[in-house]
C-alpha cells in the first residue's frame, strides 16, 4: 500500500462538531476499504485564497493514510458528491510525518508568541 495525504475543504456553514464527524466517517470509510489512518487533523475555519463556490471560508480536514486503489476509489466518489465539500486533494508522499501538520505548528507557534 502506498502512502497519501488526503485534504478538503467543507463550506463555511457547516458545524466544527460536522466537520469532526465527516472526519471521522472518511476514516471509518478507508478502514473499511482495507486502508488505515495514521492521522486526523482539523484546521478549522480558514479564509481561502480566492473565492470558491461565493464564499470567502472553509473548514479544512487533513488525513494521514496509507491505502490501495480500492480506498481511493471510494473516498473519491464520496468527496465527489458530497453536497458540504467544496474542494479535496490526495496526494502521495515518500512517508507520514509523526508530527503536527505545518498548519497546527504555525498556531501553536502564535500562541508561544503571545504568552511571552
Amino acid at each position: 500500500m502506498n502512502k497519501y495525504e488526503h485534504v478538503f475543504i467543507a463550506r463555511p456553514d457547516v458545524s466544527p462538531t460536522q466537520m469532526e464527524s465527516s472526519i471521522e466517517e472518511l476514516k471509518a470509510l478507508i478502514e473499511e476499504k482495507g486502508g488505515k489512518v495514521h492521522k486526523t487533523e482539523y484546521w478549522g475555519l480558514r479564509t481561502l485564497a480566492y473565492r470558491m463556490n461565493k464564499n470567502r471560508k472553509g473548514h479544512y480536514g487533513y488525513l494521514d493514510m496509507e491505502a490501495g486503489n480500492e480506498v481511493l476509489d471510494a473516498l473519491d466518489y464520496r468527496q465527489r458528491f458530497a453536497d458540504d465539500v467544496m474542494r479535496y486533494m490526495t496526494c502521495r508522499v515518500d512517508e507520514l510525518n509523526e508530527e503536527p501538520s505545518a498548519v497546527l505548528r504555525k498556531g501553536e507557534d502564535r500562541k508561544r508568541r503571545e504568552r511571552r
